[in-house]
């Protein structure tokens, strides 16, 4: 059986200082996925390992790296999707971690429900002793000077501006491994300002994130609130059950939810074959795929 997987960090107007972390850190992600795939471990690993690797990485906005609410505190969504049965796990709103999608795996393998939230979520992980982190371990530098920015700028003009696909945000992988199942799995800090309580689509199944091992996976990442309203990760599941290739099943969700909401995303899709397909309508999506047949990845930044 083919293997493959396919990484983004986010899409957005993403700066040019910024290209060169963006693209050493999904190389970085892709590779950890691969060589997961390669020696034969599920999907589901390898989409988390990827996932955690920008989590760690303060160029990408999850984990550490995530951006601040407009109350000055830091609040992460993280979810993933195991395609052999269409098992969930998924944590809304949750603080003082530092890898959201760990605990997302665990919300599946370890409680009778599907999503956590707030308070709860961060029960739940001590409960099932994930080590607390301080706010301060999870912020970087650029995010602190990026909150004194805003504060002093028009938060209308900000939100706008974000709107437009002015920033990039999300993290998520979709991975095929060599039993035919797939996995998908999706991480962020959110919306930059954003009120806290704000939860977009990352946790949400079949809009940030959705695995079907007979049909294929999707991650998107972008302007949630329009993500959602669309449920875009299964719509393009769904072109790919009508007999769309990957690209073409990521092109025609894309041009749904433009023409529907006048929303700005991008997507990454995975079929039960490993072909692969990529989408946005903003002005950059760093994202990077490898499978089986390749010699090394392919890296978009």
């Amino acid at each position: 059986m083919p293997f493959a997987i396919i990484v983004h960090g986010g899409a957005g107007n993403i700066r040019e200082a910024q290209r060169a972390p963006h693209a050493a850190g999904i190389r970085q992600a892709v590779t950890a996925g691969y060589a997961l795939l390669a020696r034969g471990e599920s999907a589901l690993d390898a989409a988390q390992a990827a996932v955690m690797i920008l989590e760690d990485l303060p160029a990408f906005n999850a984990g550490r790296g995530s951006c601040l609410t407009s109350a000055g505190t830091i609040e992460m969504d993280a979810g993933l999707m195991d395609g052999r049965d269409l098992r969930v796990g998924a944590v809304a709103s949750i603080t003082h971690v530092a890898n959201p999608i760990a605990v997302a795996r665990l919300v599946m393998e370890r409680s009778e429900h599907i999503l956590f939230a707030a308070e709860g979520a961060q029960a739940f992980a001590q409960a099932q002793g994930v080590a607390a982190v301080s706010t301060e371990a999870l912020l970087t530098p650029a995010r602190t000077q990026e909150f004194a920015h805003v504060q002093q700028a028009n938060f209308a003009a900000t939100l706008a501006a974000e709107q437009r696909g002015a920033v990039a945000d999300t993290v998520g992988a979709v991975a095929l491994d060599i039993h035919g199942n797939l996995a998908a799995a999706c991480s962020t800090g959110g919306m930059s300002w954003k009120k806290p309580g704000r939860v977009g689509d990352s946790p949400l199944p079949g809009c940030g994130y959705y695995a079907d091992s007979q049909a294929g996976g999707c991650v998107t990442t972008g302007w949630g609130e329009t993500i959602a309203r669309v449920v875009l990760a299964r719509r393009a599941v769904e072109a790919l059950e009508r007999g769309l290739d990957p690209q073409a099943a990521a092109q025609a969700a894309l041009a749904f939810l433009a023409a529907r909401t006048g929303g700005w995303a991008g997507l990454i899709v995975l079929d039960r074959h490993g072909r692969v397909g990529a989408a946005f309508n903003s002005v950059r999506m760093t994202h990077a795929w490898w499978d089986s047949d390749m010699a090394e990845p392919t890296v978009v930044a």
